[in-house]
């Protein structure tokens, strides 16, 4: 593996996507709730992927509407797809458990790179993490600490994959797009990011994402 001579000295900077990255996907919460309440596969991911940009979702994460407007909402959505389901029961399902892996990689590449956190959330729980559970919300929190900037869609009200998001992020670090790796779990959120000149890692699960990443800035991360 190569050492820290050998830093791909054309980056500066690393993003992070969070839920799904340094916590296990939500998908997986969305599976169980789905399998549990006898809704076909995908049903949650297929709500939120009908009209992105301005459905209960995206306005949730955009800090455009109050839980209560959002779960109505939902409801309103999955209704019209079959089965009604309120967006209350939906919230819980956000917050993962953490992966120890992904933070052994981030504090080691904090140590050489600028870094930030860019997370589509939504003012539920317990900051960026959405966690309702007192000790993982301490426990995210120490992660959080290690970021140098962390940039949230529910407070600057702009959301993944709109490209100011990520303009943000790089200003914020005093970084070109073409200087900075963005990993995310989803495709769609990398697309503008490639799209602006960032090295772009899709995030199948922590043993892959830290490889590729590793490939990407020449250090071992582990």
């Amino acid at each position: 593996m190569s050492t820290q001579n050998d830093l791909n000295s054309s980056i500066r900077a690393v993003l992070w996507d969070f839920g799904g990255v340094f916590t296990t996907s939500p998908f997986a919460a969305f599976a169980r709730y789905e399998a549990e309440h006898g809704l076909p596969k995908d049903f949650i991911r297929g709500i939120n992927a009908t009209n992105p940009d301005a459905n209960a979702w995206a306005k949730m994460e955009r800090n455009e509407v109050s839980h209560a407007e959002f779960g109505d909402l939902f409801e309103a959505e999955s209704s019209a797809a079959g089965h009604a389901v309120h967006g209350s029961e939906i919230l819980p399902l956000l917050s993962g458990n953490l992966q120890p892996e992904m933070i052994t990689a981030l504090r080691i590449v904090a140590k050489s790179y600028k870094t930030a956190c860019l997370t589509n959330n939504m003012r539920t729980g317990h900051g960026p993490s959405m966690s309702r559970d007192p000790e993982k919300a301490t426990q995210i929190d120490k992660v959080m600490e290690i970021f140098e900037k962390v940039v949230e869609s529910s407070q600057v009200g702009i959301r993944k994959p709109e490209s100011k998001f990520y303009q943000i992020a790089c200003e914020m670090l005093g970084v070109e797009p073409s200087q900075a790796v963005f990993l995310d779990d989803l495709g769609v959120n990398l697309k503008p990011a490639k799209a602006m000149g960032m090295t772009t890692i899709k995030v199948l699960e922590p043993k892959q994402a830290i490889s590729d990443l590793e490939a990407v800035l020449g250090i071992s991360l582990r």
